[in-house]
């Protein structure tokens, strides 16, 4: 479904009073993935084509309802402005994209931030009543407040010690109308330099969960079929530009993060 109409009713209800709390909402859909979109999916974000869903590819199936809830006037922070900053994964097996998905979304631990205040999208997956995939996605309004305290700062993934890159790409500018086109998030901050330059940004920048997806596509082959991905976002990343992707093996999986020129883009664990 298009994400449009939605983003533009957040758009329309960003001014004026909210909500104090989060809403007691739970969405859910059936899901039968589209294959041709996975194949899209995979291609934009470096993934090999297959049957097996990367372990990102859920998100966007949940990425519609995430912003089905954030839109509506209950919802405590206006969608706009919304900064992504954190994202954790467990894909605890392999999901055929012939399974018939039950997909749910719901928010969670609304709390002061040292800039503001965040709140958690929290998704999971089950097909046939077996929970195969969670996620969560922490968002950041800045200058907002909560009802309750910040908790004790998030630990984030730490940088990747110096070193060889594993990888360097070149990031075409059109990456963002890319991967708005196979998840749905049509944020006009990763369309076109005029819409970014609106929001702050000298040019249109990366979604995260595409340079978060772009890093582990980097490490198929090289990952269990059970799968923890633990992302902190970090310097938005202009486009184009050329990053480079450092690696480095522990405790039985891998740290990771992306940087290029301007600083840290993304740093993460995954095993």
């Amino acid at each position: 479904m298009s994400l449009v109409p939605l983003y533009l009713r957040a758009a329309v209800g960003a001014v004026g009073p909210r909500a104090s709390t989060l809403p007691d909402t739970r969405l859910e859909r059936e899901v039968d993935v589209d294959r041709g979109h996975l194949a899209d999916y995979a291609r934009t974000c470096g993934f090999a084509v297959g049957d097996v869903l990367p372990p990102t590819y859920p998100h966007v199936l949940a990425f519609g309802l995430h912003v089905q809830l954030m839109a509506g006037r209950d919802f405590p922070l206006a969608l706009p402005g919304l900064v992504h900053v954190a994202n954790t994964i467990t894909a605890h097996r392999p999901v055929d994209a012939g399974e018939r998905l039950h997909v749910a979304v719901h928010a969670e631990r609304f709390v002061g931030h040292a800039k503001g205040a965040q709140v958690d999208l929290v998704a999971e997956v089950h097909v046939g009543g077996e929970r195969v995939w969670d996620g969560r996605s922490t968002y950041l309004a800045r200058g907002a407040r909560a009802p309750e305290p910040a908790p004790a700062p998030r630990v984030a993934p730490a940088e990747v010690p110096g070193g060889p890159a594993a990888a360097v790409w070149r990031v075409a500018g059109d990456t963002g109308r890319r991967y708005a086109a196979v998840s749905g998030d049509v944020n006009p901050i990763h369309l076109h330099p005029l819409t970014a330059r609106a929001f702050g940004f000298p040019r249109a920048i990366a979604h995260g969960m595409w340079t978060a997806a772009r890093a582990l596509a980097a490490l198929q082959g090289r990952l269990p079929d059970a799968v923890a991905f633990d992302v902190a976002f970090g310097r938005p990343l202009l486009l184009p530009s050329t990053v480079e992707l450092r690696t480095r093996a522990v405790d039985g999986g891998w740290a990771l993060d992306v940087r290029s020129r301007t600083g840290t883009h993304l740093t993460a664990t995954v095993g």
